[in-house]
């Protein structure tokens, strides 16, 4: 985010954005305290109310701070939250590859979109040959499909498990997509930047966006009725994986602009 003009610290006003409540600590703890078969997709939203920004009463001064060198990578060591998307690319042969990858994101505010990717798997040579990839944001529901297309290779290079995946074809680029997952990508390959140990940054500018009708923002809809009825689905490295559907108003201060 960028930073306010002429704003002192200690004198930051916040200001809550009533579009998308915020919601107590309360609320929070009372949802951990259900168990998993009580919430259901059938829980009917209703509007949070507040009297504003909470801050949790808890300290983390008692919970001190572990060096963990850089001889070898960190990323191990501690959960991260990331997207999960399903990366789709034309094989040599003609056939389709859809291989998932957790270190995707928008890049800048413009229709650029990229990944990370190494020169050893065929994504990062089918989105180099082809001029182009695909991006599907899968649902909650579809994680098990996402796992499907990280199944290895048998010993001729096929992928006999993504003959499970329901795909549809892609309308402006040259590729496929995972049926039904909330939003699609189409990519042409812009750039790709080496050099990264053994990995690239593969970029592409999106020709084509489709998302799906649950899923879009618009003004008449509170941005937390819509993340709690289209649930996104996150990947927690390493090995994890979270349903997003309970959401809070980002406490901007006045004045901030991106």
């Amino acid at each position: 985010m960028s930073e306010g003009s002429g704003i002192a610290p200690e004198s930051i006003i916040l200001e809550v954005v009533w579009g998308a409540p915020l919601r107590g600590p309360a609320m929070a703890q009372e949802r951990l305290n259900r168990s998993d078969g009580d919430r259901t997709p059938s829980e009917a939203w209703t509007p949070s109310r507040s009297d504003g920004p909470t801050v949790s009463e808890q300290s983390n001064l008692d919970d001190p701070l572990v060096a963990l060198g850089v001889e070898h990578p960190i990323w191990d060591r501690f959960f991260m939250i990331n997207p999960l998307v399903l990366i789709g690319t034309r094989e040599l042969d003609g056939s389709w590859n859809l291989a998932p990858k957790h270190m995707a994101t928008a890049l800048g505010w413009e229709n650029f979109f990229g990944f990370v990717c190494t020169p050893a798997h065929s994504t990062w040579e089918n989105a180099r040959r082809e001029g182009c990839f695909t991006v599907s944001f899968p649902r909650p529901s579809q994680v098990l499909m996402a796992s499907l297309a990280a199944a290895p290779r048998c010993g001729h290079g096929e992928k006999p498990a993504l003959d499970a995946l329901a795909t549809r074809a892609a309308t402006v680029v040259d590729g496929v997509l995972l049926d039904d997952a909330y939003l699609h990508l189409e990519c042409e390959t812009y750039r790709i930047v080496d050099g990264f140990g053994d990995n690239s940054l593969i970029t592409g500018r999106i020709v084509e966006a489709l998302v799906a009708e649950s899923s879009l923002r618009y003004e008449d809809r509170d941005d937390e009725q819509a993340v709690f009825e289209a649930p996104l689905l996150a990947y927690l490295h390493p090995g994890r994986w979270a349903e997003i559907s309970h959401s809070f108003a980002f406490p901007f201060h006045r004045g901030w602009t991106r």
